[in-house]
């Protein structure tokens, strides 16, 4: 009790280190007292939050990492359909199944990379859990605000487990190398693109294996695999 106690309060400090000090006005810090005016401001704000099957509460706008559960993850990413479900088979791919793919690509790619970022790349569709999956025009089309939003979001989800709230660039770049592999095998094999207009859209990066093959995964099994990762790559030790 006394670790789990502990590790809550570093990701507190973590997290109101990243949002500007701890005097800061979050739920977290209950000792700032609010005005009567901001009082009344408050609650006329309209909800922000959902309630998880955790029980947690997360703010979407303002969330905090003390209300990320790597269960609410799992279970929301087996429920988000990637290309907006417009894919072949029985069941929709999901964005949790094409995390443990992207994960797979980059550990084949990049061997050596420390096992953290092989952690951080299981997470990195971690916001759409509750925000969904937008196919990249439509994030375009909605501009600056949806991505502040998705930012707060994997920042904190990377806090509460135990990585840094901005990865390396290198990191990144590798990350976003393997997604895109993992694009060009799903848009080929199941969202009907030849890999023709494939390539005009998203071109097949070096390296992408011409051997894996990808069949939709029912929502329980991606769930399940998703935290079998997880736990595999040490997320339970953060």
């Amino acid at each position: 009790m006394k670790r789990q106690a502990d590790e809550k309060v570093t990701a507190q400090q973590l997290y109101l280190e990243i949002r500007g000090g701890a005097g800061h006005d979050i739920q977290m810090n209950r000792s700032v007292k609010s005005s009567p005016k901001t009082a009344t401001a408050k609650r006329h704000t309209p909800r922000a939050w959902q309630r998880m099957l955790s029980g947690r509460r997360l703010d979407i706008i303002d969330p905090s990492p003390m209300d990320i559960e790597i269960e609410d993850i799992a279970h929301g990413l087996a429920r988000v359909s990637r290309w907006n479900g417009q894919t072949k088979g029985k069941f929709p791919l999901s964005v949790a199944q094409h995390s443990v793919i992207v994960e797979k690509l980059l550990h084949a790619n990049a061997p050596h990379l420390d096992q953290k970022w092989q952690l951080a790349t299981l997470l990195h569709d971690a916001p759409e859990y509750v925000i969904g999956d937008m196919i990249t025009p439509f994030k375009a089309v909605l501009g600056d605000h949806y991505r502040q939003i998705e930012s707060k979001l994997d920042a904190v989800v990377r806090i509460r487990f135990g990585l840094p709230a901005t990865l390396p660039d290198y990191v990144t770049k590798a990350i976003k190398r393997a997604d895109r592999m993992a694009a060009w095998l799903e848009a080929t094999q199941l969202a009907g693109f030849s890999e023709e207009d494939a390539n005009k859209l998203f071109p097949k990066p070096r390296g992408t294996p011409a051997t894996m093959r990808i069949r939709p995964r029912p929502p329980a099994e991606a769930a399940s695999q998703f935290l079998r990762r997880f736990d595999i790559l040490g997320g339970y030790r953060k």
